[in-house]
């Protein structure tokens, strides 16, 4: 798994690249908090190059779209496909996040 990772003004644009199990998850994790603690709130995470994400990848999405939310931002997620995004519709994290 690899991310690339663009800020654009006050936005931080996350390209992840493989597949997502815990290792690479705590890796975003810690990748995320860094910038939600240095005041980012608006985060666009695209995982059109993602084959695979458990549920500690699914996990790591979800809270940092909580801590966004309350810091007054969000985490929009782009280019979900295949067994992705069937796994954001089997868990209804497609009602959680803004897809694109």
């Amino acid at each position: 798994m690899t991310s690339n990772v663009v800020v654009n003004n006050d936005q931080i644009m996350m390209t992840v690249n493989g597949s997502i199990y815990v290792e690479e998850a705590a890796r975003i994790r810690e990748e995320l908090i860094s910038y939600l603690d240095k005041g980012y709130k608006y985060f666009v995470i695209n995982l059109g190059n993602v084959d695979y994400i458990d549920s500690s990848g699914l996990g790591v999405l979800v809270g940092a779209q909580k801590r966004a939310i309350k810091n007054g931002g969000s985490v929009r997620i782009q280019d979900i496909r295949g067994v992705v995004k069937e796994l954001f519709e089997l868990t209804r994290l497609t009602k959680v996040f803004e897809i694109e």
